[in-house]
């Protein structure tokens, strides 16, 4: 299901794309392939990321900290993608034999989405902190590794709290939307439905903005920091690769994964509810949404990567005494 799952709505017959159509028959095979990999790959990646996290006590750290949420995270969107697989295989079954299209039940879209939204943000706030907590430990270097921990811990709990939050209440304003008969589906034919729907994505993009705006601040200030030149010992140039590994990484995950599927999300919202009527850009955003939502529920395989880059690098800060920061 798309995270809108607008595509198929057809045009009212007084909306200014109604004869704007474009043929994306290929997204059930498309999907069911895709996310049959992506089960494959997030389960056995952050399976074991998550278990060396938690079995290694002695290298608990701020970053360890924030790694074992994005972890958890992921893995709630891994273990949802069975019930994905199923809703795509009924409904290209469906459309195939042209029977009349499965349709899933309320409570089955409130699951799926609401476990969309807690992995695809989730991931979003703990990436972005993931990427301050290297910008204390570089740019503030005074501030201990105990003290980081300590703030890890209960920024840790308010993120959960505001991801729940978030991925409840999208959801329910996705079904004030959603068609009568079809709750998986939304209807933006009335006004009232329009407007709704127009909330949740600025609620969606705040939560996108605001925490990119972040992350690259604390990125910049910190690859200003690295790129200064100084003396280092072995070990300190060792951890400073380390850290310019795991911003590289952060980085590739957003360009990839959160960017392009924030991009074509607007276009393709704004054109379906009439507020951009451009008939070429309905066409393409409708056309590419398959491949940017799957790239952005990718980001589940690919987060795991940063903490094989980091690992080694709480290594040495928690029996270094900061050895991050003092780089």
């Amino acid at each position: 299901m798309e995270t809108w799952n607008m595509t198929d709505v057809p045009a009212t017959p007084f909306s200014p794309l109604s004869n704007c159509t474009v043929d994306t028959s290929y997204r059930f095979t498309f999907y069911k392939v895709s996310y049959s990999v992506i089960f494959l790959l997030g389960l056995a990646t952050n399976g074991v990321a998550l278990r060396r996290l938690c079995q290694s006590p002695c290298t608990i750290n701020s970053t360890a900290i924030y790694m074992i949420s994005l972890s958890a995270a992921d893995m709630f969107f891994v273990i949802s993608l069975p019930l994905r697989i199923y809703y795509y295989h009924q409904k290209a079954r469906a459309s195939k034999t042209g029977e009349s299209s499965w349709t899933a039940g309320a409570a089955y879209c409130h699951l799926t989405f609401t476990v969309k939204y807690i992995s695809l943000y989730g991931s979003i706030f703990f990436l972005v902190c993931i990427a301050v907590d290297r910008y204390f430990a570089v740019v503030h270097p005074l501030a201990s590794a105990l003290r980081r921990l300590r703030v890890a811990q209960l920024v840790s709990g308010g993120i959960w709290c505001l991801v729940l939050g978030l991925s409840v209440g999208l959801p329910l304003l996705r079904s004030a939307a959603a068609r009568h008969h079809e709750p998986c589906l939304l209807d933006p034919s009335s006004q009232r439905h329009r407007t709704i729907i127009l909330l949740a994505l600025g609620l969606v993009f705040g939560s996108f903005l605001l925490p990119t705006v972040l992350l690259l601040y604390s990125y910049c200030r910190v690859l200003s920091v690295l790129r200064q030149p100084r003396r280092r010992s072995r070990s300190q140039r060792h951890n400073r690769q380390h850290t310019l590994k795991v911003i590289y990484w952060v980085l590739g995950v957003f360009l990839l994964c959160f960017v392009p599927y924030h991009i074509n999300l607007l276009g393709y919202t704004l054109t379906h509810v009439g507020l951009l009527p451009h008939c070429g850009l309905a066409k393409v955003t409708k056309a590419v949404h398959p491949v940017v939502l799957t790239l952005a529920s990718s980001n589940c395989c690919l987060n795991p990567f940063i903490y094989y880059f980091s690992s080694s690098m709480g290594h040495k800060e928690v029996h270094g005494g900061g050895g991050s920061g003092s780089q």
